[in-house]
């Protein structure tokens, strides 16, 4: 067991306590193993069987960095697959159908992957296998490099400076609050279906189809404009690429520009910033990343506003969008805890990471390693298992 989890021996509530390291790596790897499948580019974990039966970009990087902490080889196949549908642009699709049939061509046009992207976590995930010894072979490095310079320099920018998203999908945070002002009429669960599917349509595409630019959804997410300049500042540790350091480092500056004190969060750029783009959700607090601040990790772990006992909330409690049971509007999020715990973990926050570990392990048991989950509870929501949840095997290990 390590110290994390010595100290938090017990803390489970409900007479549950945190398993040792042994039985933890033991679980992920059956999780893993089941969902593992073979394909011509290599082979990948779907994220669930029956759910969710392909492979998506975010998803496959978080399994990389899993099979790295198992010390498995498919760590390395798993992102080399991950990385295989790129186009010549650079642009990495976030879904890849693979010889499965797939019914989706009416929405993303002809071809085996989807036409938009998702959050880069490549870069990590190159880092993280570097870390543990695992490095991937130059070819997934260069991919992973042309993936992140593609958002850097091709990718349509607000004003502001930050990376616009060219559809709400993209974020990875499908239904946030901070995409309601962008539904014409107001959102309702219905016309917010209608609007997603209607969006892709509208994207502005380069001569390979790589997605530029939406006029429609022109949205500057801090979040994802964070996770970008995250992820590559995350590469250049490898690769030691002083360009693409300085473009992350000019991305960080446009990002903090974007933070507001009051609300302690930072705004989106765009059409929204003046509206649904000053909701206090989780996924806006990505930037801390890159720019940490103290102020962030107490609301993490303070109940009147993330914190829970099973996983900080999607939305602030405070927030009139906060829903404990939807979908991207309360509950909590295990790839978002992680990503929160590494910011909270590199800022020196104690308090922050501790509190993190021990609402991931609690929301992962009780809720059988799920999609996600109602934050108070670890009640169970969407999928279950979901392999993204066995990221808390990376927050109980030895850094």
């Amino acid at each position: 067991m390590t110290p994390e989890a010595e100290r938090h021996e017990g803390d489970l509530g409900h007479g549950g306590t945190l398993p040792t390291a042994a039985a933890l790596a033991d679980g992920v790897r059956a999780r893993m193993d089941a969902a593992w499948r073979e394909d011509a580019a290599g082979g990948f974990c779907v994220p669930n069987a029956t759910t969710y039966p392909w492979q998506w970009l975010w998803d496959s990087c978080f399994h990389s960095v899993v099979w790295a902490q198992l010390g498995d080889e498919r760590a390395r196949i798993e992102l080399r697959t991950a990385l295989s549908s790129q186009t010549e642009d650079g642009f990495v699709p976030h879904l890849r159908y693979g010889r499965r049939p797939h019914s989706h061509e009416a929405l993303w046009g002809p071809g085996v992957t989807s036409s938009i992207t998702q959050p880069p976590m490549y870069g990590h995930a190159v880092a993280e296998l570097a870390r543990l010894g695992l490095t991937p072979d130059e070819e997934v490095v260069a991919r992973a490099h042309d993936g992140l310079d593609f958002l850097l320099s091709r990718r349509h920018r607000t004003a502001g400076g930050l990376v616009e998203i060219c559809h709400p999908w993209e974020s990875g945070c499908d239904d946030s609050p901070r995409w309601d002002d962008t539904v014409p009429g107001g959102r309702t669960p219905g016309a917010w279906f209608e609007r997603k599917g209607a969006l892709v349509a509208i994207i502005e595409r380069s001569a390979s189809g790589a997605p530029l630019h939406n006029p429609a959804f022109a949205v500057g997410s801090v979040g994802f404009s964070a996770l970008v300049a995250w992820n590559a500042l995350e590469l250049a540790s490898v690769t030691s690429d002083d360009r693409l350091v300085a473009a992350a480092r000019e991305l960080v500056d446009a990002v903090d520009d974007r933070w507001d004190a009051d609300l302690v969060t930072w705004i989106d750029d765009g059409p929204t910033a003046d509206g649904s783009g000053r909701i206090r959700t989780l996924d806006a607090l990505l930037p801390s990343l890159v720019c940490p601040r103290p102020e962030v990790f107490a609301e993490l772990v303070d109940p009147g506003a993330f914190g829970a006992e099973c996983g900080p909330r999607g939305v602030h409690i405070a927030e009139p969008s906060h829903e404990a049971e939807g979908y991207w509007r309360g509950p909590a999020w295990p790839q978002l805890t992680y990503l929160l715990w590494l910011a909270a973990t590199s800022s020196g926050s104690e308090v922050g990471r501790s509190a993190l570990v021990r609402s991931m392990v609690t929301g992962a048991e009780r809720s059988g390693y799920a999609e996600y989950w109602v934050a108070n509870t670890g009640a169970p929501l969407g999928a279950v298992p979901q392999t993204w949840s066995n990221l808390v095997l990376r927050m109980c290990s030895p850094p």
